[in-house]
This record gives structure tokens, sequence and C-alpha cells, in this order.
């Protein structure tokens, strides 16, 4: 790192003397046009980061200089607003609130029904296949025991004993875990 020199001394003082004299002026406008402190203090940066590129702003006058950085802050205010229409955030603590007012739409809840499904999974691997064949039919198609005893080629007797015994079963289970 080099010494700076005389007119890099100056030069940075005048930057100072520059924020000095119009940041609480440009911060106050971009305050009362912005939704947040935050936001205006970025943009206050940005408007200060402008002037730092545009070194003819020193040899103006202090009205001229000010309508400048104004008009810089206007302009870095329109972007920051387009950007935000094209490119739309949520607030994540909103988020959460709006996609879980449910809690069975919770992380917990969606683990624990996981959870759940695949016990029922294992349990009904257990049974033969076609006593899982009639469970499907009865309780994923919503099939009766007469339609299904049409679909499987049994009789419906046949059918509902079959089913009862694949309840009895999946039941006995779930009670011994």
């Amino acid at each position: 790192m080099g010494l700076q020199t005389d007119e890099d001394q100056r030069h940075d003082s005048l930057l100072t003397i520059l924020y000095n004299q119009h940041a609480p002026t440009i911060f106050a406008y971009l305050r009362l046009h912005t939704s947040s402190r935050e936001d205006a203090e970025d943009l206050l940066l940005e408007v200060f980061l402008a002037a730092l590129e545009f070194e003819q702003l020193l040899e103006r006058s202090e009205d001229q200089q000010r309508a400048w950085l104004r008009s810089v802050a206007h302009h870095k205010m329109v972007d920051r607003s387009r950007h935000a229409a094209r490119h739309p955030s949520v607030v994540l603590e909103h988020l959460t609130e709006t996609l879980y007012e449910d809690d069975a739409y919770s992380p917990e809840q969606l683990a624990l029904q996981q959870e759940a499904h695949e016990e029922v999974f294992r349990s009904l691997r257990q049974l033969s296949e076609l006593q899982q064949q009639v469970v499907r039919l009865h309780f994923v198609h919503g099939l009766r025991c007469a339609e299904i005893a049409l679909v499987l080629g049994k009789n419906e007797g046949a059918v509902r004993k079959l089913l009862s015994r694949a309840l009895q079963y999946l039941r006995a289970l779930y009670t011994q875990e």
C-alpha cells in the first residue's frame, strides 16, 4: 500500500465534506420514499458511490451538487422499484405463517404422516398378493366387494372374506407396534 499524496488527501477530505453536507438531506429524501430505513441507507450508499465515480461533482456549486445527488437518488429508487417489480420477494416470516396456518401442513406433521404411510405400506407388503390386490381395489380405487369379485373373477363372499382377513391382520400388526 502506497502513501496517499496531498492531492489524494485533498480529494478525500472534499468527498467527506460533500458527504457531511448532503447525506442528511439525501437520506431524508430517500427515507420519505422507501419502505424501510435499511433500504434508504442502502440507496444512500449507492448514491455516494456514484458520486465517487463522478469527479467533476466536486467542482460544482453546492446547489448543483445537491441537485445532482438528488437526481441520482431518484434514479436509484426507480431502478430498485423496477427490480422489485420484476423480481418480487416475500418476507420469510410471512411465508411460514401462511404456509403453516394449518398445523397439518407443518414440516413436523408432514414427516409424521410420511412415517405413518411408510409403516402402512410395510404392513401391506406382509399380506399375500391377492389380499394386497383386494385392499388396493377397495380402498384406493373405491370398488365394492361385488365389483372386486367381478374384476378378480372370484365370488363376492370370497372377496369379503379376503378383505376381512386382510384388515384383521393389519389391525393385529398395528396394535403390536
